[in-house]
């Protein structure tokens, strides 16, 4: 079976640790790759779930900061619980929802 070349872009970290676990495996990370592929073919699918995973704890923080930044910077972080709900009424209103 004739081989060929394949180039992938793989971050720099991911790529060493997926080196150091297919080494402690016993294989080359070639090996690892050719295996996969033909899981995929043979199966017709991806052989293993991908789905989203839930936010990291910092990632939740981080965009909580940013989300207080920005009601600080347009005057909004000070509303009472009243006056969100009016405000919420006054736009639905207004786009007629």
């Amino acid at each position: 079976m004739a081989q060929t070349l394949m180039s992938i872009r793989i971050d720099e970290d991911l790529k060493k640790d997926f080196e150091e676990v297919c080494t402690r495996m016993g294989l080359s990370m070639s090996s690892a790759i050719n295996v996969f592929a033909k899981t995929v073919v043979r199966e017709k699918r991806i052989p293993f779930e991908i789905c989203l995973m839930d936010s990291s704890r910092e990632e939740a923080k981080a965009a909580l900061s940013q989300i207080r930044d920005y009601a600080k910077k347009n005057g909004t972080s000070e509303m009472t619980m009243e006056e969100i709900d009016e405000e919420i009424k006054s736009y639905r209103k207004e786009k007629n929802l």
